[in-house]
């Protein structure tokens, strides 16, 4: 993400750019001082001047990611009014429907890096873990606002035929738990 980031950054896209994240499942053994850490360091090696890049390390779910930069952005006193947000692909969806929600006041645009299925799972090395992060996302897509942490989206219905096929076949890995996906929203 950091590569995309920096590339965008460089295009104009963004003035200043915020890395926000703790380590996860999938970035603990990669990144074990946190995804922002890493992704600054990054960017900055892909030239991006270390006036851009601000740092939250704390995140640890795309909620806190929210948060936590509208945090780091006040107090560095950058008025916002868009934010370009930079996600795994298979989270674009997700990350917009809460940006939305969280964040209405500001305009949202998403951007990933661009790459295939088979290309991120090579990228990954693990295939089904891989299936378990898409099924797992789509769920919160579908329960999130429910809960009142992301804005209503049109899923169609073969799509959550595929997610029930999935979940039956056992890509359940990267699933809330029933009694929080069941809660009533707020």
């Amino acid at each position: 993400m950091a590569d995309v980031t920096a590339e965008l950054y460089h295009q104009g896209m963004a003035p200043v750019v915020v890395f926000t994240g703790a380590t996860s499942p999938t970035t603990r053994a990669r990144m074990p001082r946190g995804e922002a850490v890493h992704y600054r360091e990054r960017a900055l090696q892909l030239g991006m001047p270390e006036s851009a890049v601000l740092l939250e390390p704390r995140a640890t779910n795309t909620g806190e990611n929210i948060e936590f930069t509208k945090a780091v952005l006040a107090e560095a006193d950058v008025k916002v009014s868009s934010v370009l947000l930079v996600s795994k692909p298979y989270e674009e969806r997700r990350s917009y429907a809460m940006m939305r929600k969280l964040w209405s006041e500001v305009e949202v645009v998403c951007a990933s890096t661009p790459m295939g299925l088979e290309e991120y799972a090579d990228s990954i090395g693990d295939a089904r873990m891989v299936i378990d992060m898409i099924v797992g996302a789509l769920q919160r897509v579908l329960v999130f606002p429910r809960l009142g942490l992301a804005i209503e989206q049109d899923v169609p219905d073969t799509v959550v035929a595929a997610f029930e096929r999935l979940c039956i076949e056992g890509f359940t890995s990267r699933l809330m738990p029933a009694d929080v996906a069941a809660r009533p929203g707020t």
